[in-house]
């Protein structure tokens, strides 16, 4: 499969240029937006954006008597609504801004409703990658033009699953319900312990491992090792404050490090490449411990988040 990074500055800017609307744009300046200048008024909304994916801090300078927001990483100028301006930006004289005093109640829902675009726009570019690729072709049924992540009302906590079932969500469209509308057994279980935490299933961004059918079980070692790095992006892309592996194929792909038994890193948080993982039992019946196992689990999120 071939790699390609799609969390960077360059192709989230591209990105952002399709997401922009008249109503993101900033209030008293709305009516003076256009096509033609699509980041007019969108300089506070999109600094947050770009606050999430790399860090740094957010500046605030005046411009022709105007406030205008852009990013400072590792002392470089990130400023990517400033093509908004007919001149050139003078930025010596800037200030620091703590992002929660951005965070108006209509900021924060404008910054909600972009960052969403955003991650649809980010995520059909993986999506792409995934139709094309040739790395299990022998070993795996693909499913055309289907989604391979389900985005749901948030993406602070994330479920990444083992592999596509073949009558699942991937055909049937509706997550954790097979192609007869019928909720696969491992939803029923999931939601009982999603019952504990206050959540659920069906509104809880879900990604697999393994991004189509394989054939067999014993091909499910290759094929998540072959689209390791799509899932990382598609994490990157989601930026999630919880992922939780179900069973230990998912687990063994994001943990980077070796353990000999799943037992071992159940129930225990790891932070690796900026996220938490938290390790559960695969939520199938056919596991003793699909349940009752993860019930001191989600007690412990409960306690936590």
């Amino acid at each position: 499969m071939k790699r390609g990074v799609i969390v960077n500055i360059e192709n989230i800017q591209k990105a952002l240029l399709e997401c922009y609307s008249k109503d993101l744009c900033y209030p008293k300046v709305q009516d003076d937006w256009n096509d033609n200048n699509k980041c007019f008024g969108m300089c506070a909304i999109t600094s947050l954006i770009i606050n999430d994916y790399f860090g740094g801090v957010i500046c605030k300078i005046y411009v022709d008597g105007i406030s205008h927001y852009f990013n400072l990483i590792e002392d470089k100028i990130i400023d990517l609504t400033s093509s908004q301006f007919n001149h050139e930006m003078d930025y010596k004289d800037y200030q620091i801004i703590d992002r929660k005093n951005i965070l108006t109640e209509d900021t924060k829902n404008r910054y909600k409703i972009l960052k969403a675009r955003l991650v649809k726009e980010l995520l059909k570019q993986v999506d792409e990658k995934v139709y094309s690729c040739k790395s299990c072709s022998e070993l795996v049924d693909k499913f055309p033009n289907a989604a391979t992540v389900f985005l749901g009302k948030d993406n602070d906590i994330v479920l990444v699953g083992e592999a596509p079932a073949n009558n699942g969500w991937r055909k049937s469209h509706k997550l954790w319900t097979d192609v007869n509308d019928k909720v696969l057994p491992s939803g029923v279980v999931l939601q009982k312990l999603f019952d504990i935490i206050d959540r659920d299933i069906f509104e809880t961004t879900f990604l697999e491992s393994v991004k189509c059918y394989p054939h067999e079980r014993k091909n499910l070692k290759t094929c998540s090792s072959n689209c390791k790095s799509i899932m990382l992006e598609q994490l990157r892309i989601l930026n999630p404050k919880l992922v939780i592996t179900l069973g230990e194929f998912p687990t063994r792909n994001l943990l980077n490090f070796k353990f000999n038994k799943f037992s071992e890193v159940v129930g225990n948080i790891y932070e690796i490449n900026g996220y938490k993982i938290l390790p559960i039992y695969h939520p199938s019946p056919i596991s003793p411990k699909s349940y009752k196992g993860n019930v001191p689990i989600f007690n412990k999120i409960v306690s936590k988040y």
